[in-house]
């Protein structure tokens, strides 16, 4: 592990969630461009989700992670990540999330946490793997909304 390795992967982590966030303000899903959250993704990342979720499968590449943002923002009316706390080494970082979230389907709202491992090589993500606490709650909470991958 290099100092610099850990720095640059929560480096891009902070800035790649401050652009999400900037995406989200300009609209979000089918409002916005993915083009803010582009530089951050490798062109080959892999989000894999859990299959249970209505979001699940694994997303492949800049048109996956855009299909993927379209399709969280049909599962949740609001999607908040509350805290966050980064521990990274080398190209490995863990982020822990806790979530406020409101499902559109249902209206129900949420609170959970989210443990993903990311990878980061070369300045850009390469892959994420979220964790949920409940999956089979989420899943619950999203009733009525089909999964689209």
């Amino acid at each position: 592990m290099t100092m610099s390795s850990t720095t640059d992967s929560v480096t891009v982590l902070t800035g790649m969630y401050a652009a999400e966030a900037e995406y989200l303000a300009a609209g979000g899903p089918g409002e916005a461009s993915f083009d803010v959250l582009a530089p951050f993704f490798a062109s080959n990342v892999e989000l894999h989700q859990a299959d249970a979720l209505p979001y699940g499968g694994t997303w492949r590449g800049h048109k996956g992670m855009t299909q993927f943002f379209l399709t969280m923002g049909q599962v949740w009316e609001t999607f908040d990540m509350v805290e966050q706390e980064f521990l990274a080494t080398g190209e490995t970082a863990v982020v822990l999330t806790q979530i406020r979230a409101r499902a559109r389907a249902t209206g129900r709202e949420l609170s959970f946490p989210i443990l993903q491992t990311i990878t980061v090589k070369d300045g850009q993500i390469t892959e994420g793997r979220p964790f949920y606490w409940d999956t089979q709650a989420i899943a619950d909470a999203c009733a009525g909304t089909a999964p689209t991958d």
